[in-house]
């Protein structure tokens, strides 16, 4: 079954590098990129530009460049009619070698701010009109895994936190409802034994859907909650693809008759509705043992 992304929604992973890619509909304010990677074994530097063309002689309106030569150091700078302006620069390096690493880009109207590890770690303020922005690359010495381009396109999302990371217990507001072809996509990483993620109808707290994985029994529990009575458990799959202390991205998708739920850009499995009532469930909950970086639905 192939992975549908949720629209405006941009996901690709593991890409080959260099990569280039259109970011649909332009980049805007509220907007966000995910970069989650490691470096290979032999290393110099990395970059990631915003650009306004595709092709290596485009405009670019805001450069990262970290780069390791005995000075670690990320430079930030842009560049119009093929001259670079005055560079910018952060003597820290918050990408390590043998570490994942995550990379967090928060549009806003007066700057880019980028999280590094889910803290906040530099402002870039535009020095090229955010309109004419249209496209992503990344390349140099850097493996990416996932790469996700949040709030594209012209549709309207909500996008929750994209700042670093979510406060939790995190509660989300599904405009409309899980209507067949409507997603929700939860990125984060587990950081202890379990966690729950529950797409559920906030004026009964009835709950269509609750993914509950627990990492000590080693199980992928799936049930839903309604008439005040807890359904039976499904915890049958042939292979989870969830750890703890593992990056994940979560995509549930509403169709007809069931959710499928994707993991790493994967089906993992489906879940047949016990709830038939769609547009009520209008609420995404996030708890437990999980540091997210953020949901969009």
């Amino acid at each position: 079954m192939a992975y549908v992304p949720a629209p405006g929604y941009q996901s690709a992973f593991n890409p080959p590098i260099p990569y280039t890619t259109m970011i649909a509909g332009g980049l805007r304010p509220c907007m966000g990129v995910f970069i989650q990677a490691t470096l290979p074994h032999d290393y110099k530097r990395f970059s990631v530009n915003f650009t306004t063309l595709e092709g290596d002689d485009s405009d670019i309106a805001f450069h990262v460049s970290a780069r390791y030569d005995g000075r670690d150091r990320c430079v930030f700078n842009s560049r119009q009619s093929g001259q670079w302006q005055e560079e910018e620069i952060k003597k820290d390096m918050p990408f390590k070698a043998g570490k994942v690493f995550t990379m967090m880009f928060e549009i806003t109207r007066n700057n880019y701010l980028l999280a590094a590890n889910g803290e906040r770690f530099y402002e870039y303020g535009h020095r090229i009109p955010l309109e004419q922005v249209r496209w992503l690359s990344v390349s140099g010495d850097i493996i990416v895994q996932h790469l996700a381009i949040i709030g594209a396109g012209t549709g309207t999302k909500g996008v929750s936190n994209i700042d670093g990371h979510c406060t939790l217990p995190f509660k989300g507001f599904i405009n409309g409802g899980m209507i067949p072809k409507r997603s929700v996509v939860v990125k984060g990483i587990a950081t202890g034994k379990n966690f729950v993620i529950n797409l559920k109808a906030a004026f009964s707290n009835e709950i269509a859907f609750h993914l509950n994985p627990r990492f000590n029994k080693g199980t992928l529990v799936r049930n839903s909650f309604i008439n005040g009575t807890w359904g039976q458990e499904d915890k049958q799959i042939a292979k989870n693809p969830l750890k703890q202390g593992d990056n994940f991205e979560i995509s549930i998708r509403a169709t007809e008759k069931k959710f499928e739920v994707f993991i790493n850009g994967s089906h993992s499995f489906d879940f047949d509705y016990r709830m038939f009532n769609l547009a009520q469930v209008d609420t995404l909950e996030v708890d437990g043992e999980v540091k997210v970086f953020y949901a969009f639905f």
